[in-house]
């Protein structure tokens, strides 16, 4: 117990001061110095506490087991004088304080166990106690010795009825419950981030599929343009440089989407060592000559299905990090594998199912992390490098782009001798021939990209269907326009020339594309579909899983990539 005088329970010192405190009962003084039966709270042998005003409910219980109780209470209970100097405190009280004991001697102050900027919020509550104000919320106060130590509670006044004022300075006047609430407030903290996250990447998405439409039009008016621009021509240059730069937009777009988990993968069957072949060299300009970089190639490695463009982004970033890690210089290593998990596992937060995968290793001999930061090193904005040094969306868009192909991120530091982290992506045993993208796949195919047939182009972005209709006009298409459902539910009902292919965008005010799709298919069973847009393609198949037959091209999109995907279903 936190003996508060050195005294035992039953010889007084503080415990008679509060035995004279609460022993007072019908009038009667209490003589708690006087013999054992003088109670740790105020309790005398010969009484209840409170004496014959507490109506006997807690006759019966001694000294010891009042002493027990106040020792085992389940929260902290500490007593301190008007000037707020501890005077006694119980287990749970030295814990939550970081105290071996309480002793009136030592002269600590209420204000020294908390951190400085919530030493107002606790002079306050007793200030309020003190003048005779009902408790109201109660004061949530951080731990001087741990920040991140919360304790809640309340701070209520004792009465001293018959004491002298120099007696009353020094005797129990405040009593403060107080319960640890650090862990009730890292949940609350961590829901409040993930809900700022999840409207962030909301946001991230709307905003992403607006510069989807935007590029679209770019990239498409740029093809346009080069139709009529030969290499040898002064403008082809300054087109081609405009068409590049809305590429690297819509690079940094997908990153917006990767972050928010909400971008459209393009998926290949993928071969993971001619992938990091291809990359060494961009890999070894961004090193530097400080940092060896050592790429080593597993035997017979499984193919992978996963976006080219996502997956090298991943080990860009790692790298980049890697690089920060080392500002001395060393030695960055990607090593790949195949790697076979007979049984589940859980790593960490991680639940590992059985199956066959591809593993990247990507270790430096940098720094390495503390412990106490990897737990956060994937939540967005968190970053331990210097104030403009970094976006803290690095690792969060590595996890968001592993994730949602299916794979899995695990990390391993220490301080000072580097980290290491492992990508796990799924093993695909089907045909490699499978890696080309729909629409490049028929333009590989045919070079010629003309057609002929009736196409319904809905769309509600104006530049994106005037590019789109003049892009399939050129290729031999007939393309009746709709600039929204209504308009394309109308232009149907009056239209009796059969379509051969409808393209609709899936994000549209009003009839919507899935809407849409179903209601034109009620007409027109077996209507093929084209759906564009800057949304992922899982979020229109959980809309439409019913429906068959459905063809996807993700924003932006080229020319040649819409002529190429239209033949192909045409041609199918």
């Amino acid at each position: 117990m936190a003996d508060p005088s050195g005294n035992s329970p039953a010889t007084g010192g503080l415990f008679g001061d509060l035995a004279r405190l609460f022993g007072k009962g019908g009038g009667s003084d209490a003589a708690p110095d006087t013999g054992p039966a003088a109670a740790p709270v105020g309790v005398e042998s010969s009484s209840p506490v409170g004496g014959g005003s507490a109506g006997g409910s807690l006759a019966g219980i001694g000294s010891d087991q009042m002493s027990q109780a106040f020792e085992n209470a389940p929260l902290a209970i500490v007593f301190a004088d008007r000037a707020g100097r501890v005077l006694a405190g119980n287990r749970m009280f030295c814990e939550l304080a970081g105290l071996g004991s309480v002793s009136p001697q030592a002269g600590l102050a209420l204000s020294d166990l908390v951190m400085a900027e919530d030493a107002g919020l606790l002079a306050e509550a007793t200030g309020q106690a003190l003048a005779g104000s009902p408790p109201g919320h109660p004061v949530e106060l951080r731990m001087a010795r741990d920040p991140e130590l919360v304790a809640a509670g309340f701070v209520r006044a004792l009465q001293c009825p018959d004491e002298t004022a120099e007696e009353a300075e020094s005797a129990p006047s405040l009593m403060l419950h107080l319960i640890d609430v650090s862990q009730r407030k890292k949940l609350e903290a961590q829901f409040v981030q993930s809900q700022k996250m999840q409207a962030v990447g909301q946001l991230a998405g709307g905003v992403a599929h607006d510069f989807n439409n935007l590029l679209t039009a770019m990239i498409g008016f740029c093809d346009l343009l080069l139709l009529r621009h030969s290499p040898g021509d002064q403008s082809f240059a300054d087109i081609m440089q405009i068409k590049q730069n809305a590429n690297r937009a819509a690079n940094l777009v997908r990153q917006l989407l990767a972050f928010s988990r909400q971008q459209t993968l393009r998926p290949r069957v993928l071969d993971v060592s001619e992938v990091l072949s291809e990359l060494s060299h961009l890999l070894r300009r961004l090193m530097g000559e400080n940092i060896r970089l050592d790429m080593r190639h597993g035997r017979n490695l499984d193919l992978v299905k996963a976006d080219q463009g996502q997956i090298e982004q991943v080990i860009l970033n790692l790298a980049v990090n890697a690089r920060d890690a080392m500002p001395e210089g060393g030695a960055l290593s990607i090593a790949t594998e195949t790697i076979e998990i007979i049984r589940a596992q859980q790593i960490g937060s991680e639940e590992i199912l059985p199956g066959r995968y591809v593993k990247i290793e990507v270790a430096d001999t940098g720094t390495g992390i503390p412990p106490e930061v990897v737990p956060r090193i994937f939540e967005p904005f968190f970053t331990t490098k210097a104030v403009g040094s970094g976006t803290g969306l690095g690792l969060s868009t590595v996890y968001g782009i592993v994730k949602q192909t299916g794979g899995h991120v695990l990390v391993n530091s220490e301080g000072g001798e580097g980290t290491s982290f492992s990508i796990l992506l799924p093993a695909y045993a089907a045909d490699a021939a499978q890696s080309a993208e729909p629409g490049e796949e028929a333009e590989a195919r045919n070079r010629d990209l003309t057609g002929a047939g009736t196409i319904m182009l809905v769309e509600d972005e104006d530049p994106v269907r005037l590019f789109s209709a003049r892009a399939l006009r050129n290729k031999g298409y007939k393309v009746i326009e709709a600039r929204s459902g209504e308009a394309a539910m109308e232009i149907l009902a009056a239209e009796e020339e059969p379509i051969d292919l409808l393209i609709t965008d899936v994000v549209m005010p009003g009839i919507d594309g899935p809407t849409l799709i179903r209601l034109v298919r009620e007409r027109r069973p077996h209507i093929k579909v084209l759906c564009i847009s800057g949304y992922s393609e899982d979020a229109l198949r959980q809309r439409i899983a019913e429906e068959t037959g459905i063809a996807f091209l993700s924003k932006p999109f080229s020319l040649k990539q819409l002529a190429g995907r239209v033949k192909e279903l045409l041609d199918s």
